[in-house]
């Protein structure tokens, strides 16, 4: 049982959870920007947890079934169409052999996940099937969908139509977003003129945001001068190299903030003035071009209970689901 891809939408990939474990030796986890909308997807078709997905980005795919199954769509408001006809999103439906899935036009967000019962069986790559583009490994072949593709589906067997998240535990994709961060590693290079710019800056997302990086425009934030290590570049935003977690925010030249994601490099010779809490990060991953956000600095025992949240909801989200 599989699916044939006829038209492959705008950077569609296979993504699961990804590949933790691996980011000391320069592999980024990868895995859906938006995990929640993710794991949403999989539990509404039955499937585990880690099961492989598509992800798809402002244009979504043509699928073309090559036998029944119960397929879910989630995340971005990228309403589904089978033959033609409306299916709702965040809820399951019985698809037939010869079934075409499409999509009408992107309404809000930025990434819709499509999961089948059974989950995408591609090649694990260091235990997962997770896309990394710049690595060339996962999904199918380590690169985008193309037309014409063939990917195979697992064990359809048990899955039921019908299964909902109800409304209050569905993202939504406002405009604008007030993301929470903790300052650091390098926010001292800051004068606290650039530290009050930064938090109180109304920053706009560029076109140049994808699953290594979104990139910022608003301002421009000011460093304290100084003499360059040795190492070190001239510009402010420069230091002698560093590792970079998943979230962290450089501003190379003081201007377009750039919040890594989960397909960045490791390490890198620019500061880091904030991270992005991981409970927010899905948040980023849904913003689209000219979508704006504000950072608001958070401690690590507000973070911690955001996480937390996080949590309880993704309970709450299986309890829902499998009522």
């Amino acid at each position: 049982m599989g699916v044939r891809v006829v038209k492959p939408g705008m950077a569609t990939t296979v993504q699961d959870l990804g590949r933790p474990g691996y980011y000391r030796v320069g592999i980024p986890p990868s895995g859906a920007l938006d995990q929640y909308s993710s794991l949403a997807a999989n539990l509404l078709v039955g499937n585990d947890d880690a099961a492989a997905v598509l992800e798809c980005t402002y244009l979504g795919p043509q699928i073309h079934f090559e036998a029944p199954a119960v397929a879910a769509v989630t995340g971005a408001d990228l309403p589904p169409l089978l033959n033609g006809q409306a299916r709702p999103t965040w809820e399951s439906f019985a698809v037939a052999e010869g079934d075409v899935l499409s999509f009408d036009y992107l309404e809000g967000g930025a990434r819709a996940y499509i999961a089948v019962s059974g989950g995408f069986e591609v090649p694990r790559v260091l235990g997962s099937r997770s896309t990394y583009t710049l690595g060339q490994m996962g999904g199918v072949e380590g690169r985008v969908l193309a037309e014409g593709d063939w990917i195979d589906v697992g064990d359809t067997a048990g899955a039921t139509p019908g299964r909902v998240v109800p409304e209050s535990l569905r993202t939504a994709h406002p405009k604008h977003r007030e993301i929470r961060v903790m300052m650091g590693l390098f926010d001292h290079r800051l004068t606290r003129s650039g530290r009050r710019t930064f938090l109180g800056t109304e920053w706009r997302l560029t076109p140049v945001a994808d699953r290594t990086g979104f990139r910022y425009q608003g301002a421009e934030l000011e460093f304290e001068e100084r003499d360059p290590p040795f190492g070190a570049g001239s510009d402010p935003s420069n230091i002698v190299d560093a590792p970079y977690p998943i979230g962290s925010i450089q501003v190379p030249g003081g201007i377009e903030p750039i919040v890594l994601h989960r397909d960045a490099v490791s390490g890198g010779g620019y500061v880091m003035v904030a991270t992005v809490i991981g409970a927010d990060m899905d948040l980023v991953g849904q913003s689209a071009p000219n979508n704006t956000i504000r950072f608001a600095e958070v401690d690590l025992e507000t973070a911690l209970e955001a996480r937390r949240d996080r949590s309880r909801r993704i309970e709450q989200l299986r309890t829902a689901v499998a009522s």
